[in-house]
């Protein structure tokens, strides 16, 4: 299912706050783009709220998603602060490992 694979690319472990904040945006994104047509808004963004609750100790991008998806849920009329990450080069793989976090 969707959430699931939205979850675990989200629980990848410490990271700096703005990178979760971004990447839990486009969790959100991209799980609100495989809803399907005529689905309970609330229920399923609860649903998936419940489901991911359990990782967002361990991921701030977690965390991320889940704020976006009470947000949501609370207030289906007010306008949430999602925006696609800037273009950049992010130097690959070995400035991901550089920019860790130690645990």
């Amino acid at each position: 299912m969707l959430l699931e694979r939205t979850i675990s690319q989200l629980d990848t472990g410490p990271m700096p706050p703005d990178e979760a904040w971004q990447l839990g945006q486009l969790g959100y994104m991209q799980w609100l783009a495989g809803l399907p047509g005529g689905v309970d808004y609330r229920h399923a963004a609860l649903e998936a709220y419940a489901r991911a609750l359990p990782f967002s100790g361990h991921s701030l991008a977690v965390e991320a998603f889940c704020s976006l998806l009470q947000a949501s849920a609370d207030n289906p009329l007010t306008l949430l602060p999602l925006a696609l990450p800037p273009n950049r080069r992010r130097g690959g793989a070995a400035a991901r490992r550089a920019r860790r976090l130690p645990l």
